[in-house]
């Protein structure tokens, strides 16, 4: 199963849906923000690709952190973070039967389609 998490309204989850709907590539999408997002999802994501890959520290979010918090973040406090501010989730995750893989690329997701 293919599970595309993300923001609906995020210009690279609109870049990669296009680019799956394109492909001919099915897949479900989960809005983090409307849907929710499991911890143990972040922690999947954090196990496979590390805490300072899953954190999106370009957005707004990030930036409206109290610098305290930002300079405390670290794998025991990141999860629970994330799940407080779900748009700091560095998007889009795709995931593949438990294969993760975040941001989009053309060429990114040709290779991990094969195509």
């Amino acid at each position: 199963m293919i599970t595309l998490f993300g923001i609906k309204n995020c210009d690279s989850i609109k870049k990669a849906r296009s680019w799956l709907t394109d492909h001919g590539i099915e897949y479900q999408f989960h809005d983090v923000r409307s849907d929710g997002i499991e911890a143990a999802s972040i922690d999947q994501w954090i196990d496979q690709l590390g805490w300072e890959t899953i954190v999106n520290r370009r957005g707004t979010t990030w930036r409206k952190l109290d610098s305290s918090i930002q300079d405390s973040c670290g794998r025991d406090n990141i999860t629970a973070l994330l799940l407080e501010h779900p748009a700091m989730i560095k998007r889009p995750v795709l995931d593949i039967d438990g294969e993760i893989s975040i941001g989009f690329k053309p060429d990114l997701y040709k290779n991990i389609f094969n195509l």
